[in-house]
């Protein structure tokens, strides 16, 4: 029986291949040992910072075994090691870090690949904290820090410099979901010393793979889809053989830990991934439906629809969508905006998304954007399609639109 005092810990490929089998099937089984912990099916949860070696060539063997071993708690425990390799297998990479929330994943990985001289490209739709990173923590450590249409495609490469060393992706956009020509962007800087990072928290990697086109290191905000049930606060790093050992060694260095009882969270919350992510698909295209019908809307924001600018690209790199989105509405003084959406009963107003529950917001984005302004003359709404009946959603916001439209008549 495999105990916290192995210093080593076997892939579970090596018992159980899952290469093979289909995704709900491996979401079910990935990470888990149960023949190693007397049969418990769920990966034990290791509250440890102290590890007792069994003597001094155990301990000097551990020291020498690399990331894998259990030396010290917050260099990972068998609770670490099983999420991880969850993730890596879901997205195919070579390894995964776990760290304490989506945006140390970020900050993180940007941090162990720059230095002070380096040029980033960042796709002007980021998730506005990394617009913030950029302004607040890489600038002033003369890294430059450049954003761009993330619609460029291989015209990207109009834009790289010899002192280029990142591209940072997120798609679809933060809250206006444009598409990126994930391909096109990997293919052009794939000759040079550049390493392409991309947020995948939105698709998650059953419905988007971007190791598979091209891309070096992904980023993923467990707070959300993985954990699913906001709950956690978690990010994790997934990377190629070639960035591994550069971003785990970072991460090291500052002392980058999460606590095993998020980590359990996160492996419980992602093996219903797919049963999730299909309910939350569905429901939003439902609501999709029903706003496009809705005399207030100027525009649904979704790639998965047919009028969405991306959404050939869309079609042609992902499997599906999830359950967050965007709609315009015709514009309305902050009066009638909250008379639609204060009594709203089963749509929280929140940040953060992926959990069972919906939500909406109204955001600014131009706050947070310089190269590609919303166009649109009118209010935008974010919108997470949750886990509740899609007609009992449906019912929220005919109620909600109702408010509206008796408020502006006032």
């Amino acid at each position: 029986m495999v105990t916290l005092t192995h210093h080593l810990f076997l892939i579970r490929s090596v018992y159980y291949p899952m290469s093979a089998k289909k995704i709900a099937t491996r979401l079910a089984h990935l990470g888990n040992h149960p023949h190693e912990h007397q049969g418990v099916i769920n990966p034990p949860v290791y509250h440890a910072s102290t590890i007792a070696h069994k003597n001094l060539d155990d301990l000097k063997t551990r020291r020498k075994s690399g990331a894998r071993a259990v030396t010290y708690g917050r260099d990972g425990t068998p609770t670490t090691f099983a999420f991880e390799d969850t993730v890596t297998d879901l997205e195919g990479g070579f390894g995964s870090i776990t760290v304490s929330s989506g945006l140390a994943a970020i900050h993180l990985s940007l941090m162990s690949l720059l230095k002070p001289g380096d040029h980033i490209l960042i796709a002007d739709t980021v998730y506005a904290p990394v617009r913030n990173l950029c302004n607040n923590v890489l600038t002033p450590l003369n890294i430059i820090c450049e954003f761009y249409d993330p619609t460029i495609g291989a015209s990207i490469e109009s834009l790289l410099r010899k002192n280029t060393r990142v591209v940072y992706m997120e798609s679809p956009g933060s809250h206006t979901f444009e598409i990126i020509d994930v391909p096109a962007i990997t293919n052009a800087v794939s000759d040079r010393d550049i390493v392409t990072v991309f947020d995948n928290t939105w698709a998650t990697p059953l419905f988007f793979k971007p190791l598979s086109h091209g891309v070096d290191i992904v980023i993923h905000a467990v707070t959300k889809y993985l954990g699913g049930h906001s709950d956690l606060m978690m990010g994790v790093v997934v990377c190629n053989e070639q960035t591994f050992s550069q971003v785990r060694r970072y991460c090291s260095l500052i002392g980058q830990s999460v606590a095993p009882d998020d980590i359990y969270l996160a492996q419980r919350g992602i093996r219903t991934l797919k049963a999730r992510l299909d309910v939350h698909q569905e429901n939003a295209l439902r609501l999709t439906d029903f706003l496009m019908e809705q005399p207030e809307t100027i525009r649904v924001i979704h790639p998965a629809l047919e009028d969405h600018p991306g959404h050939t690209i869309f079609k042609r790199d992902f499997s599906g969508s999830s359950g967050l989105f965007g709609v315009v509405i015709q514009p309305v003084d902050d009066i009638a905006l909250a008379a639609m959406l204060d009594s709203l009963e089963l749509f929280f107003m929140g940040f953060s998304w992926g959990g069972y529950e919906s939500l909406i917001i109204p955001y600014d984005i131009n706050q947070h954007r310089s190269v590609t302004p919303l166009k649109d003359n009118g209010v935008l709404l974010r919108i997470h399609a949750g886990l509740e009946d899609s007609g009992d959603l449906i019912d929220d916001l005919t109620s909600g639109f109702k408010r509206l439209r008796a408020a502006r008549l006032t």
